[in-house]
């Protein structure tokens, strides 16, 4: 298929970002909703993109969107489910926290919080925290990923076995409509496998886009947890896996 200036640049910025809306294109283009979903179709048919309720993924199943992409999507959805997270931690608990961008909303949302341990992979948690003298942040060692500042690698794995923590809160780059819990990057989902296996209580903190989104290496199983925090969970399969397994689902919109 040869792409149109304009579909090139649609799935430039899908590439980018992640995900774009028929709404924000046609105001881009300065065209209508039915031409931008024509675009969309095209685009799809040439499974250039993935098409979603209300626009379109670039289907990136073996590569990440970039660190300040990733920030940006669904951006206040992610401070509410930081907000709700931390409500379940009370003051004088140990917790670990992993990479991700909605992780360290709820690393954010831990500030008034006193007498925390902390311990993480994610560099951009411990710079956030590491300022509150009410808080001991621990930061695990091994090599630090360019990308997004986080520390993976056998190393960080070995220094995660070696606590039993309260809390762990975790992100995942996808969830399969089977309940898999997925990533991209296999040394990541070593750290993640140990953060669940050595916590007491695992809590799962994702935005709903990552229910459109696929990726290659499985970390394990959403059963595997105990509390899920999302914005919205738009699949049945998905709640039925929660009921059926006690995990308790939270949904931060109204």
């Amino acid at each position: 298929m040869l792409l149109t200036p304009r579909q090139e640049e649609i799935v430039a910025l899908a590439k980018t970002s992640g995900r774009v809306s028929v709404e924000d294109l046609a105001v881009r283009f300065s065209v209508t909703p039915q031409t931008i979903r024509k675009d969309l179709n095209d685009l799809c048919d040439a499974r250039a993109l993935t098409r979603v309720h209300g626009g379109a993924i670039f289907p990136s199943g073996n590569e990440n969107v970039e660190y300040e992409a990733r920030r940006a999507i669904a951006a206040s959805e992610k401070q509410e489910i930081g907000r709700a997270a931390a409500a379940l931690i009370p003051d004088n608990s140990s917790l670990f926290i992993n990479i991700g961008t909605t992780t360290e909303a709820v690393g954010d949302a831990l500030i008034e919080r006193r007498g925390l341990m902390v311990i993480t992979n994610n560099i951009n948690v411990a710079n956030r925290l590491r300022v509150f003298p009410q808080m001991e942040v621990v930061i695990a060692g091994g090599v630090v990923r360019g990308s997004d500042g986080g520390i993976v690698g056998e190393a960080a794995v070995d220094f995660i076995r070696q606590f039993k923590v309260d809390f762990a809160v975790i992100g995942v780059s996808a969830i399969d409509e089977d309940g898999a819990l997925l990533d991209f990057d296999f040394r990541e989902v070593k750290v993640a496998q140990a953060i669940i296996a050595n916590a007491r209580h695992v809590i799962l903190v994702s935005d709903s886009t990552k229910f459109e989104r696929t990726a290659p290496v499985r970390i394990g199983h959403l059963s595997q947890v105990h509390t899920f925090i999302t914005n919205h969970c738009p699949l049945e399969r998905i709640r039925t896996i929660c009921a059926d397994n006690d995990v308790r689902l939270i949904e931060t919109r109204e």
